[in-house]
């Protein structure tokens, strides 16, 4: 089976880097000067148990190259959600009427849908991965928890049975524990309810997200934004899954009904647990001086879908206007930074007028 991995970042290197490793048959596509780096020095790829550098990938620094050599059974899209079109439509221009099938390993909501729409429901795999990995040079990433976690879900039913099998004989093969989802809109709006927190309000804030949890007050918007995505979700007939080690399944209707105060500690851990000391990558898109921002297919996705069906989303649709506001005027951002109050009272207003919007008042 031939890989195609389409976006060079953390994930795709990682995916890419233990796949060529493990004997699969890979072609990692990264910007020219990833794949020159690579192609001179290998993958490096470092983790608890020491480093390993890999030689047997096949790199190219766009898909058209990536498709004079080779053609690909799979292609893995690990760009940024902003990205996917213009990294599907190169795919379509190269491919030439042999498009392969896709999984998406992508953080957020929307992406398999602009997939499903160019080339059928049929041909789409929706993914997770939830290993912790962070790109440390041209060419090198360290991989923080030796948890190789990866989910996958045919985003219909017709996804044929045995490529699946494939997909997944070559991931376990190659250290990936698998495991195969009957819902892709659980998998993937489950794993935008981890992405979401401590990510939009750090970026707009410019704090790492510990010192946002500090905050009793910034923990309670996180909370109510992480209500109103269950509120889209139950609406939509959207289940909570069990990730990896995250037990959301059961955590999702106790964050409905628990008051803050219980809740409060319980989001303090997952964000010490899932992000440590990193950046998140709202911020590190948007402080890093980056022309778009991911926060769409976070919290602007489930104001997006809430709009759709009814469901009132205040306090994500703060938080999706004002990044978007900063990433197309930096001048804004000396008046949200560091400002705790200015957040708050921006979800306050908003979360105020649609109750008296609901009430008539």
């Amino acid at each position: 089976m031939k890989w195609l991995i389409i976006g060079a970042g953390a994930i795709g290197c990682l995916v890419g880097g233990k796949l060529a490793a493990h004997g699969a048959d890979v072609t990692l596509v990264g910007r020219p000067r990833f794949a020159e780096t690579v192609r001179q020095q290998g993958l490096v790829l470092t983790d608890a148990q020491g480093v390993q550098t890999v030689h047997t990938l096949q790199i190219a620094a766009s898909i058209v190259e990536a498709y004079q050599h080779a053609v690909y059974d799979l292609a893995v899209f690990t760009v940024k959600s902003y990205d996917t079109g213009t990294a599907l439509a190169e795919l379509q221009q190269a491919a030439t009427g042999h498009v392969p099938s896709v999984l998406s390993l992508q953080n957020g909501v929307g992406n398999e849908e602009t997939l499903a729409a160019a080339l059928g429901a049929e041909h789409v795999l929706a993914g997770t991965i939830t290993t912790p990995v962070s790109i440390t040079g041209p060419g090198a990433i360290t991989i923080e928890k030796p948890n190789f976690t990866v989910g996958l879900s045919p985003w219909t039913a017709h996804f044929p049975v045995e490529h699946l099998a494939r997909v997944d004989y070559d991931l376990t093969a190659a250290g990936f524990a698998v495991t195969r989802y009957p819902h892709p809109e659980g998998l993937k709006w489950t794993k935008l309810l981890m992405n979401m927190v401590g990510n939009a309000t750090s970026a707009i804030l410019d704090e790492p997200p510990g010192r946002v949890f500090a905050d009793p007050a910034l923990v309670d918007v996180e909370i109510a934004a992480w209500r109103e995505a269950l509120a889209v979700m139950a609406r939509a007939r959207i289940p909570s899954v069990n990730l990896g080690q995250y037990p959301f399944a059961l955590l999702a209707p106790l964050i409905r009904t628990l008051p803050n105060a219980l809740l409060r500690p319980v989001l303090r851990r997952q964000v010490r647990g899932a992000r440590g000391a990193k950046w998140p990558s709202l911020h590190i898109d948007l402080h890093g001086g980056k022309a778009h921002n991911e926060v769409g297919w976070l919290n602007g996705a489930v104001t997006k879908r809430g709009a759709t069906l009814g469901v009132p989303t205040p306090i994500n649709t703060v938080l999706t206007e004002t990044l978007l506001t900063l990433v197309s005027n930096e001048a804004e951002h000396t008046r949200w930074h560091h400002n705790h109050a200015h957040l708050i009272q921006a979800c306050h207003r908003a979360m105020q007028s649609k109750i008296a919007e609901a009430t008539g008042l």
